[in-house]
């Protein structure tokens, strides 16, 4: 399966912008794993009443 490019710039920009992350840390994680940040960050973010 492949997986839209603007989707992943869109993952690591947002995992790398409220996460700190590398590029090169980023990019080691499997789709999944990092989908799973994704979501995670957006529910931290939610709870501390961030912007998105």
């Amino acid at each position: 399966m492949t997986y839209a490019v603007d989707g992943i710039h869109q993952e690591i920009a947002y995992v790398a912008h409220h996460l700190h992350w590398s590029l090169e840390d980023i990019m080691d994680l499997e789709h999944h794993d990092r989908r799973r940040y994704v979501a995670a960050a957006g529910r931290l973010i939610e709870t501390a009443g961030e912007p998105r």
